[in-house]
C-alpha cells in the first residue's frame, strides 16, 4: 500500500488555506469563536475586458457546506502541524459544523464588479474556514461561464461542443467547467462524467488515431460507419482533408443512404477553416449530401469564431477546448472574500472598513444589499444598486439616486421602475432552505438574465460600462470611517 491509499480524494474539509485553521485556532484561544461576521464575496474587475459576467458555483458551495465536517484523518494530520495545536481545540473541531446564513445570487445571473455576490454571515470560527474553498469555486465556475457566454454570443445560434477535458487543469475542473459551460448556453459536452453526474448532453466523434489504426482512411470510416450508423461523424483532416478525407467520407455517406441512414457531420481539425469549411459545403452539396452538418475544432474562441463567420465558413457546430476550459486569456477572476460587518464585544453589529494604498481595495463597510433596477418601460437594466441592508427605497418602490460621487454630471434620479434583490436566501442556521434549481432552469435564468440588458452592454469589444452604484447612505458611512481613520 502506498501513504496515499487511505485518501478520500472527495472529502474537501481541507481544502483551505492553513492561516484559516490558524485564526480559527486564535480565535478559540481567545474566546472569540462565536463572535459573528458578515463577509461579502466579489471581484474588482470584469474578465476579459468585457461588460458582464456570469456568477457560477453555487451548487458546489452547497455541497461543500452540507459535507464539511472534521474526521478522524483530518484531526490526526492537523495534530502533525508545527503550530501543535491543543487538543482541546481539535475537539472543538470534531463538533464543527456549518451553523450560519448564506444568500447568494442566483447561478446563470449576470453579474458586475463592485457588487457582492454572495454573503456569509457566521461565525468567524465558521467564517474563515470556508473562505478559501467558496473562492475556489466560484472564480473558476464564473470564469469559464462568462467565458462560454461570450463564445454563445458570436456563435448566433450555431451548435457549441463543449471539447476541453484533456487540456483542463484535473479532473474537478473538466467536469465543473464543462457545467459552467453549459449554464451558459453550450449544448453539450465530450466529458461523460460530467454527463452522468449533471445531465448535460454528451457528444462525441472520434480521434485521429481511429484512421491510422486501420490500412486505408475509406476503410476506417465504413468501419466505423458500420458499428454507429446513426451517430456517423467523420474527422476528415488525418492525411488530406479536400483530395483524401471529404471524398471518402462523401463515399460512406453515400453507402450510408443505401442502407436508409445518414451520415451527420464532417469535423474540420486543422488548417484554414474557413476554406476549408466552404469547399467542403460545396463538396457535400454537390453529391446530394446537404444535409450533413460541418464540425469545426482547432483552439477556437469567441474571437477566432467571430472572425471566421466574418470570412463566411460554412460551420453549423462549433467544438470549443482548450480557450474554453482553461480561460486562456484570462486565467483567473480574482474574486476576493472581504469582511463588511462584526459582532463586536458587547453584541452590537458594527461596520468594518479595509484600508489600502490602491484606491480600488478600499472596502465598502457595512453588510449590503443588491439590487436590480429594471425600467418599467423599457423592461430593461438601468443598474444595480449596492445598498445598506438597512435601506428601503428599492423594495418600496422610492425613487432612487444613482450617485456619481467622482463625476456629479452623471448623477441620476431613477423612478418608475422594478427593483429585484439579487441576494436571496440559501442558508439559515446552517440549514439548506432553498431548493437548488435544475441544471434547465439555470440555463433558462442566463437566457432571460441577457434579454434584461441592451445588447451595447453584451458586446465584446468595448461594451457599454453598466452602471453599478453605491447608495448615497453607503457612500457617506464609507466617507467617514475613512476620514474617522485618518484622523
Amino acid at each position: 500500500m502506498t501513504e496515499t491509499d487511505d485518501m478520500n480524494y472527495g472529502d474537501l474539509t481541507l481544502h483551505t488555506d492553513k492561516y484559516q485553521v490558524n485564526m480559527m485556532y486564535a480565535h478559540w484561544k481567545q474566546g472569540s469563536l462565536n463572535r459573528k461576521a458578515v463577509f461579502e464575496v466579489f471581484f474588482r474587475k470584469l474578465p476579459f475586458n468585457g461588460g458582464y459576467a456570469v456568477y457560477a458555483g453555487l451548487e458546489r458551495i452547497v455541497a461543500y457546506l452540507r459535507q464539511l465536517s472534521f474526521g478522524d484523518e483530518e484531526i490526526r494530520y492537523l495534530r502533525e502541524q508545527e503550530e501543535r495545536y491543543e487538543e482541546a481545540f481539535l475537539d472543538e473541531l470534531r463538533t464543527f459544523r456549518f451553523t450560519g446564513n448564506l444568500d447568494s445570487v442566483p447561478e446563470g445571473t449576470l453579474v458586475f464588479a463592485g457588487e457582492p455576490i454572495i454573503r456569509i454571515e457566521a461565525r468567524a470560527f465558521e467564517a474563515h474556514l470556508i473562505e478559501t474553498a467558496l473562492l475556489n469555486f466560484m472564480n473558476y465556475q464564473t470564469l469559464v461561464a462568462t467565458k462560454a457566454s461570450r463564445i454563445r454570443q458570436v456563435a448566433n445560434g450555431d451548435v457549441l461542443l463543449e471539447f476541453g477535458t484533456r487540456r483542463a487543469q484535473e479532473a474537478d475542473a473538466a467536469v465543473w467547467g464543462a457545467r459552467a459551460a453549459y449554464i451558459a448556453g453550450f449544448h453539450a459536452t465530450s466529458n461523460l462524467r460530467a454527463g452522468i453526474l449533471f445531465g448535460i448532453p454528451t457528444k462525441g466523434t472520434h480521434a485521429h488515431a481511429w484512421i491510422q489504426l486501420h490500412d486505408g482512411e475509406e476503410e476506417a470510416f465504413r468501419k466505423y460507419a458500420e458499428v454507429l450508423p446513426d451517430q456517423v461523424s467523420l474527422l476528415v483532416d488525418t492525411y488530406d482533408t479536400l483530395r483524401s478525407g471529404l471524398p471518402n467520407a462523401i463515399k460512406v455517406g453515400q453507402w450510408l443512404e443505401s442502407i436508409g441512414k445518414r451520415l451527420m457531420s464532417i469535423r474540420l481539425d486543422s488548417g484554414d477553416i474557413a476554406y476549408l469549411s466552404k469547399r467542403a459545403r460545396a463538396m457535400l452539396d454537390q453529391a446530394g449530401l446537404g444535409y450533413v452538418k460541418i464540425i469545426a475544432s482547432n483552439d477556437l474562441d469567441e474571437n477566432i469564431i467571430l472572425n471566421l463567420k466574418q470570412q463566411g465558413a460554412k460551420v453549423d457546430i462549433w467544438g470549443v477546448g482548450t480557450q474554453l476550459i482553461t480561460s486562456a486569456d484570462q486565467p483567473s477572476l480574482g474574486g476576493v472574500y472581504k469582511l463588511a460587518e462584526r459582532e463586536n464585544a458587547r453584541g452590537e453589529w458594527e461596520p468594518v472598513i479595509k484600508i489600502s494604498g490602491n484606491p480600488e481595495k478600499v472596502t465598502n463597510p457595512g453588510a449590503k444589499e443588491v439590487w436590480r433596477l429594471v425600467s418599467r418601460e423599457t423592461g430593461k437594466a438601468i443598474a444595480d444598486y449596492v445598498a445598506l441592508r438597512r435601506e428601503t427605497e428599492p423594495a418600496e418602490g422610492k425613487p432612487v439616486l444613482l450617485f456619481e460621487p467622482a463625476h456629479p454630471f452623471l448623477n441620476r434620479m431613477v423612478e418608475n421602475y422594478d427593483a429585484f434583490r439579487l441576494l436571496e436566501p440559501v442558508f439559515r442556521d446552517g440549514e439548506l432552505v432553498s431548493e437548488l434549481p435544475s441544471i434547465e432552469e439555470i440555463r433558462r435564468h442566463h437566457e432571460r438574465q441577457l434579454a434584461l440588458f441592451w445588447p451595447e452592454h453584451l458586446r465584446l469589444l468595448n461594451p457599454e460600462p453598466y452602471r453599478v452604484n453605491l447608495s448615497k447612505t453607503a457612500w457617506e458611512l464609507k466617507m467617514s470611517m475613512l476620514e474617522q481613520h485618518r484622523r
